[in-house]
């Protein structure tokens, strides 16, 4: 009893002596130091792995596999052609030749109001009605078209003055690249009535230019044409004839001939050479003036190819009505 007794004892200082070691070493706040790790300067190499020796020419292989996979594919599959771009209307408008019924249906032209809004002068132009709106006949827009197209190229090539006019939003670019085209004159902003029936005092002030056969401007007779008559233009191309009646009234008390899109609701009688189309689709205005432009682009180069040839489609301007005092004129 005695020795067992002390060997428990003892065992008991002995385990009692290791426990404490333990304990502190778990609860103890203080950590190893671990030794620095050297930063690199560019943080994207310490971040990806280099590349063995071995690896280099394996991933060039990849990568040439990828492009030759991605030239390979790249002619499969269909080819988009003639795809609509806003831009190409104003930069590369369609001509006379171009006018197709796809072309028309593609621009939104044979969309109509609704039933409710039409004209009845306008009953030759509907091909149809369709959930409640009037569809024009494409057919008839592009007869028109073209015969329009027909007038400002006549116009142009006898050295007349054309005036495109669109006044609505949206309308400003292409009037004035129509006019630019076709060398005319445009006007983007609200009509001033009165320009036309009463031009001289309206425009009096406004400065003319006088060209020769060539286009090529006589500075010295700018003097002597500032007493001359306001000039009227010789056809006038309207793209929104509804919010422009003023303007119509005037050309037909002046008998200026006229060409505007006429849509369901507008009246055809208050143009001369209507264009059934839709007026509010800018697509479908950017084709029609587009059109009209080219025409007087190819009249311009018709009447400056007869000029050089000394036989002009115009009645020549003597210079004796521009400088009666002068001896000697041509």
């Amino acid at each position: 009893m005695i020795i067992r007794q002390l060997c428990r004892r003892q065992g008991r200082a002995l385990f009692g002596a290791v426990r404490p070691s333990f304990q502190s070493r778990y609860h103890s706040t203080e950590t190893e130091t671990v030794a620095q790790i050297s930063q690199s300067t560019d943080p994207i190499q310490a971040v990806q792995p280099k590349a063995s020796a071995e690896e280099q020419p394996a991933l060039s292989e990849q990568f040439r596999n990828l492009t030759a996979r991605r030239v390979r594919f790249n002619e499969l599959g269909s080819q988009v052609k003639s795809a609509y771009e806003p831009e190409n209307l104003l930069r590369s408008p369609p001509g006379p030749s171009d006018i197709t019924l796809e072309l028309l249906l593609a621009s939104q032209s044979h969309l109509g109001h609704a039933t409710s809004l039409w004209n009845p002068r306008n009953s030759s132009y509907i091909f149809g009605i369709r959930d409640g709106i009037h569809i024009i006949s494409l057919e008839v827009t592009a007869a028109y078209l073209r015969r329009a197209a027909k007038v400002v190229e006549e116009v142009a090539r006898r050295g007349g003055l054309i005036l495109f006019v669109g006044t609505r939003k949206g309308q400003r670019r292409a009037v004035v690249r129509a006019a630019e085209l076709a060398q005319g004159y445009h006007v983007f902003e609200r009509w001033v009535p009165g320009s036309i029936t009463n031009g001289q005092q309206i425009l009096g002030h406004c400065e003319l230019k006088v060209v020769d056969e060539f286009d090529n401007e006589l500075p010295r007779y700018k003097e002597n044409v500032s007493e001359q008559p306001v000039l009227r233009p010789d056809l006038v191309v309207c793209l929104n004839p509804i919010e422009n009646e003023p303007l119509l009234t005037e050309c037909r008390a002046y008998n200026i001939p006229t060409i505007g899109i006429i849509d369901t609701d507008a009246d055809a009688s208050m143009v001369t050479y209507p264009i059934p189309a839709n007026d509010d689709s800018l697509r479908s205005v950017a084709v029609i003036a587009g059109v009209l432009s080219r025409a007087g682009e190819a009249g311009q180069k018709a009447r400056l190819q007869q000029s050089r040839t000394g036989k002009l489609p115009y009645e020549r301007v003597s210079m004796k009505k521009l400088m009666p005092d002068s001896e000697g004129s041509s």
